[in-house]
């Protein structure tokens, strides 16, 4: 089981110094998001600021951006990295998409699939002159007389799928070459939800957990830390059967309800303990080796929403070294 990390940081810099830290301690990728910060320049940033680190999107929007732009960003953050590039793509919730980014978000699985083929069309050939044609629903690509002038470092890039719903996570397996967890993804969530739909996946493909992670010598802190986290995620009414599976369906109603009313989330701490890996560096180690036999790869986080930055920058110190012990 790969152990991995997803940095944070106020500036570019201070981002790509904790990638560089995480690596040297043990790190076998670098993921970075797309929310406060374009996940194709922060991965451009820790690429060229940490040499022949491995680097992934988890995950950049797949819908906010051209497939023809994410291909390209793909074939040069590929170079950057030496080969060492992973696209993870995701739909996002329709309120993201639309109004933050005034994206079409109608028919996800097949926007999400048709976007998918069309990337991986522009990979594979826009080196060679050949015509560069797709028809699809959601998806049109007509390019004749281009061509690419650069060697591809690789004429496939993994692409992996960020999904939480049965069916978009059935499309990963079959798709992708990856799967990506939403960042609260529990060991029986992984186990009763999500590897049932991932059976139909090739040899070699990667269940990538995300965990999002909050360590103090004082349990009770630690998990004060995360409740920032869980009422970001429980504003969010898509997440409604999620939050089911885990007993949490009335908490979950009423954090939507105070996000509508314009309210702060309340989030007890039986909310957080199932989500969020939380307590000492031991426990916090232990709730890891839980995912041991159902995650290919573990993705910690620390956990960034509603805490100050010498707090969060305290807490990622104490991923880092818990990364080393594990690794």
């Amino acid at each position: 089981m790969r152990i991995t990390y997803g940095p944070w940081g106020e500036t570019l810099a201070e981002l790509t110094a904790a990638a560089r830290a995480a690596r040297d301690a043990g790190a076998e990728v670098i993921w970075v998001p797309e929310l406060h910060r374009s996940a194709t320049v922060a991965a451009a940033a820790v690429a060229t600021g940490v040499p022949g680190a491995a680097v992934g999107t988890a995950i950049a929007l797949a819908f906010t951006r051209s497939p023809m732009v994410t291909a390209l960003e793909a074939l040069d953050l590929d170079e950057l990295t030496g080969g060492r590039f992973i696209l993870g793509l995701g739909s996002g919730a329709r309120r993201l998409n639309e109004n933050w980014h005034n994206a079409v978000w109608e028919k996800p699985l097949a926007q999400l699939r048709e976007a998918v083929e069309v990337i991986r069309t522009i990979i594979a050939k826009a080196h060679t002159g050949e015509p560069l044609e797709y028809s699809g629903d959601w998806q049109r690509l007509r390019i004749r007389g281009f061509r690419r002038p650069y060697r591809p470092m690789r004429t496939r890039i993994p692409i992996y799928l960020a999904a939480v719903g049965p069916q978009l996570t059935r499309m990963a397996g079959r798709l992708a070459d990856g799967w990506i967890s939403h960042e609260l993804c529990s060991p029986a969530y992984l186990r009763d939800h999500v590897m049932p739909n991932l059976d139909a996946r090739p040899d070699g493909f990667d269940v990538v957990v995300s965990a999002c992670c909050s360590i103090d010598d004082d349990p009770v802190s630690a998990r004060r830390r995360a409740a920032g986290t869980l009422a970001f995620y429980a504003s969010v009414a898509t997440y409604k059967d999620f939050f089911a599976f885990h007993g949490l369906a009335e908490e979950h109603a009423s954090a939507v309800a105070a996000f509508r009313a314009g309210e702060r989330p309340a989030v007890p701490d039986h909310m957080i303990e199932p989500l969020v890996l939380t307590g000492t560096p031991d426990q916090v180690a232990e709730r890891v080796a839980a995912y041991r036999g159902l995650a290919t790869t573990v993705k910690l986080t620390p956990a960034v929403y509603g805490n100050a930055p010498e707090d969060i920058r305290a807490n990622q110190a104490r991923i880092i070294d818990l990364i080393g012990t594990l690794t």
